[in-house]
């Protein structure tokens, strides 16, 4: 056993620190997500999380997602698979994911908020621990399950979303050091000043593309009258 034990210690000393720190910050989601409370203000405060662990929450979130568009037995979940884009399911919500994170860090000052950005993603993202854990294994276990059992399939995919916005409740209200009333507020208010980015970025893409065919059929009249 004392020698398992060196061993062990052995390994630890040789990793790189930059590793062993990058593991240790994965490792801690373990504790976010059973004691949100006290994890939250630890990931920001105590510099318990890390960007790198941050990201591959993300990475892991959307690559459950595709999966169980793709994976999910056909009783609980209906997709045609032929026509299923990954860069667009990525896309559809990544894009969300970071305008509401930019929102969020946006009104911070108007509701005295202390979370800086890195600090507000950090949050997000280990607050979509619980919909990986959960909804992975779900992908296999729909496919063992009867119609008649779907219940219980719904039922943990329920806990696994609800799980997922009282984390990030929890971890915006520890972030900017709120209380829940004003974690509430300033939510609503997040999601309004998204909806806003998302309409500013919708405008300014039609725009950009109206532009570039206007610049493109003035090209063409160009080449096709000197030729």
């Amino acid at each position: 056993m004392s020698i398992t034990k060196s061993l062990n210690d052995a390994v630890a000393r040789r990793e790189h620190p930059r590793l062993r720190r990058y593991k240790e910050t994965l490792l801690y989601a373990k504790y976010v997500i059973f004691h949100p409370f006290d994890g939250f203000w630890d990931l920001v405060h105590e510099k318990r999380g890390s960007l790198a662990a941050a990201h591959t929450f993300v990475l892991l979130f959307l690559l459950t997602y595709v999966l169980k568009l793709m994976y999910t037995s056909f009783q609980f979940i209906t997709t045609a698979i032929q026509y299923i884009n990954i860069y667009e399911r990525w896309a559809s919500l990544l894009l969300p994911f970071l305008v509401l994170c930019l929102a969020n860090w946006s009104l911070s000052t108007l509701f005295d908020g202390k979370g800086r950005f890195k600090d507000i993603y950090m949050a997000m993202s280990y607050a979509l621990v619980p919909y990986i854990i959960i909804q992975l294994p779900l992908i296999l276990i729909s496919n063992v399950l009867a119609f008649d059992e779907g219940a219980f399939y719904t039922v943990l995919m329920s806990i696994s979303e609800l799980w997922c916005l009282f984390l990030a409740f929890v971890g915006l209200m520890e972030v900017h050091d709120f209380g829940p009333g004003k974690t509430l507020v300033s939510i609503v208010a997040t999601v309004f000043g998204a909806m806003v980015i998302l309409f500013l970025l919708l405008v300014f893409f039609s725009l950009l593309s109206d532009a570039f065919g206007y610049f493109t059929s003035m090209y063409r009249e160009i080449v096709f009258r000197l030729s």
